[in-house]
């Protein structure tokens, strides 16, 4: 009998414990006027952002919380017309239990929209948009797909990785790797914790790691240099090998070799290669501290 009353007892619990959290959680929907060409700003002290464009037209919200009552955690304002939205969401109070609420926005604009996001504490991933992103967080990684329109992207702890971009890139990390696939325009990648991976590149490179390699793929035609260069790895180039071109690669810490045509200039070394592809043009310098370098044709 003591058994059958504890099994009912716990089954009970457990229902007011499910019913307890689900009323826990919030949600807020909001929907403002966003004509196409316009932008969006969202300042928000906390949580992970998603930004689509999926509407012909209007700025939908949807912000979401582990914690019940978000209007009275979060001091969330908004000032709305055609050409500009502006969303702020400003935490009520610091600290203690806070830290442990999460949260979540997700945004739903028109393609042709340009875009300015900053979070203090979460991730950033935005898909479909016709336009420039300034896009930083001060916790989290920046993923960012099928853009078009230069993009500045800024993290101080994760990972940025970009997917069909049509535009220039400036991407900053303090924390974490930088992949780059298919990117049609000039980038600027520095990273002080970790590896640079670029698959597909049709603009000049500047690239910085102070912890990994460096693994770059130009696009066919690609003749705009720039300078790759990392303390704690080696450097993997591609490069079509019918373009005009100088090469300047060194290494303190391994060995430089290459199957191109290049036409070597000054001393042969093992650790050092200066030289050209066809009539040469730009430079593209390659410097590591730390393992070796190979330069090789890429694949057609």
């Amino acid at each position: 009998m003591k058994a059958i009353r504890w099994a009912g007892f716990s089954a009970v619990f457990a229902v007011l414990t499910l019913g307890a959290t689900a009323r826990a959680q919030s949600r807020i929907t909001k929907t403002l006027s966003l004509s196409p060409g316009g932008e969006f700003v969202l300042n928000s002290d906390q949580g992970s952002v998603t930004v689509s464009g999926l509407r012909p037209s209007g700025a939908r919200l949807v912000i979401t919380s582990n914690r019940g009552q978000l209007n009275k955690l979060f001091e969330i304002t908004y000032i709305a017309s055609p050409g500009r939205v502006q969303v702020t969401v400003h935490r009520r109070e610091r600290g203690g239990w806070f830290n442990r609420t999460n949260l979540h926005i997700d945004v739903a604009v028109p393609s042709e929209t340009r875009l300015s996001i900053q979070t203090r504490g979460g991730a950033i991933r935005t898909s479909g948009l016709r336009g420039g992103e300034t896009l930083a967080t001060s916790g989290g990684s920046i993923t960012v797909s099928s853009l078009d329109g230069n993009l500045v992207a800024r993290t101080s702890g994760g990972p940025i990785r970009l997917r069909e971009v049509t535009g220039n890139a400036e991407t900053k990390t303090s924390g974490g790797p930088i992949d780059v696939g298919s990117l049609e325009g000039s980038l600027v990648a520095q990273t002080s914790g970790g590896p640079i991976r670029i698959d597909g590149i049709s603009g000049r490179v500047d690239a910085q790691t102070s912890g990994g390699p460096i693994e770059a793929v130009f696009a066919r035609d690609d003749a705009e240099g720039g300078v790759l260069e990392t303390s704690g790895g080696s450097i993997q180039v591609a490069l079509d090998p019918t373009v005009n071109l100088d090469v300047d690669a060194s290494t303190s810490g391994g060995n430089v070799s290459t199957d191109l045509p290049l036409h070597r200039e000054g001393k042969i070394s093992r650790s050092t290669l200066h030289g050209s592809l066809g009539s040469g043009g730009a430079l593209l310098r390659l410097h590591t501290s730390g393992g070796s370098i190979h330069i090789t044709s890429r694949a057609t």
